[in-house]
């Protein structure tokens, strides 16, 4: 465990990937909160979505909130692929691994287990590639998950999600920059590209109908594009993006020796108690998706499916601006805590 700057490193050794491949001094980088109880019944894992560092997602911890540090130990496991733990800019492995969440989650549970001796989650809290994580823990591990929450995730990447994928990393390779399979420098009109392609499928219909954009104080629709999308990406390495895409379309929470690609097993498996907190407009993890999953979680504690009444798309999950989304996840995740 090396520290560095606010968050600390668990050091893995080299691991054996679902690939095949072994992956040289892997590295989980990650940032506590709260304090540990004295029966290790007080833990909450939140792993990080797409493209995110711990410092973008917490937000949402907070005193008097549903991730209250004063109450709860939480940490935030930064994905493979994020900048933070191994990623393509981090490290000298070349070609960069195959990485799936089953890798990540089972270097979590190492951290989780290693370094603090827990053995019992009181609650995995996920958005978007963090919920699908979630998915993972509950499926894989439980017998140590008590419950897991899925906000705008799902159990598997669907083909509809990863047709959308397709289109983020077409618009981001076209760029001059990408040279036999890697980026060989910034590449600015790709990231300007896939921030574009972005901005069409994370917010709904209604949200540009509204002109919703226009409460942030952007003057039109181009300002909102320009300075939102546009360089929504620009702070991240592209290698580091492609990298957690590929994490995000191999997602699929069957895929693994126990459950020999059966995904009705594989929910059947969970028995925490599930909450799926869809975006109701979300326009690429649909909520249909969510609302297949309910009829197998047969041996969860409880399953239900509370979608997020909002016109915010798939950021619905990640209001970090919108009071009215931002208090509905709390109430939710406040609940679930409780039962």
């Amino acid at each position: 465990m090396t520290p560095r700057a606010d968050y600390q490193l668990f050091e893995a050794g080299d691991v054996a990937l679902q690939s095949g491949a072994v992956f040289p001094a892997m590295r989980l980088a990650y940032k506590t909160y709260g304090t540990l109880s004295a029966r290790k019944d007080n833990v909450i894992v939140y792993p990080t979505s797409f493209s995110a560092q711990h410092s973008d997602i917490e937000w949402l911890i907070q005193r008097g909130a549903a991730l209250d540090p004063d109450h709860y130990f939480i940490i935030i496991p930064n994905l493979f692929g994020n900048g933070l733990s191994s990623s393509p800019s981090n490290c000298d492995v070349s070609p960069f691994p195959a990485i799936s969440y089953h890798d990540a989650v089972a270097v979590q549970r190492r951290l989780l287990e290693e370094q603090f001796g827990i053995s019992r989650i009181a609650l995995v809290y996920g958005w978007s590639m963090g919920g699908m994580q979630a998915y993972h823990w509950a499926a894989l591990h439980p017998d140590m998950v008590e419950r897991a929450a899925v906000v705008c995730g799902s159990a598997r990447c669907s083909p509809y999600n990863h047709v959308f994928l397709e289109g983020v990393k077409a618009a981001l390779t076209a760029d001059p920059a990408w040279q036999d399979g890697r980026f060989v420098a910034k590449p600015v009109a790709g990231l300007r590209a896939m921030g574009r392609v972005y901005a069409g499928w994370a917010m709904s219909h209604a949200y540009y109908r509204d002109e919703v954009w226009r409460e942030a104080g952007f003057t039109g629709l181009e300002d909102y594009l320009a300075r939102s999308w546009d360089v929504a990406f620009t702070r991240r390495d592209a290698n580091d993006l492609l990298a957690q895409i590929g994490i995000w379309q191999r997602g699929d929470i069957s895929q693994c020796p126990e459950f020999g690609g059966d995904i009705a097993r594989a929910i059947a498996a969970i028995r925490a108690r599930m909450l799926l907190m869809p975006g109701r407009t979300d326009r690429y993890l649909d909520m249909r998706d969510n609302e297949a999953e309910l009829g197998r979680l047969v041996n969860a504690k409880s399953a239900e499916l509370h979608p997020i009444p909002s016109i915010h798309g798939h950021r619905a999950g990640n209001p970090i601006n919108n009071p009215a989304d931002r208090d509905f996840i709390n109430a939710e995740i406040s609940a679930l805590l409780q039962r």
